[in-house]
């Protein structure tokens, strides 16, 4: 969560001290096993998590992004 600054005029910033991926942050919640499936455990995510850096993992979001776009242009084309 960011912590809120605020300067002398008033005005407010927001200021991150930890930086995170979203399962780095999810992995801190207390019970989070409790909102996972059934089939999915702490240990499969965190071995997945460990299988990719943060710059591949965004890299294979973007080409399926671009995958399912082409989809879409595909269907409306049709």
């Amino acid at each position: 969560m960011p912590e809120r600054e605020v300067n002398a005029k008033g005005k407010e910033k927001k200021r991150y001290r930890w930086y995170a991926a979203p399962w780095e942050i999810l992995r801190q919640l207390p019970g989070v096993a409790g909102y996972l499936k059934p089939e999915v455990t702490i240990q499969d995510l965190d071995g997945f998590a460990k299988r990719q850096t943060g710059t591949q993992a965004a890299l294979a979001m973007q080409q399926a992004k671009r995958q399912l776009f082409a989809r879409f242009r595909r269907q409306q084309s049709a």
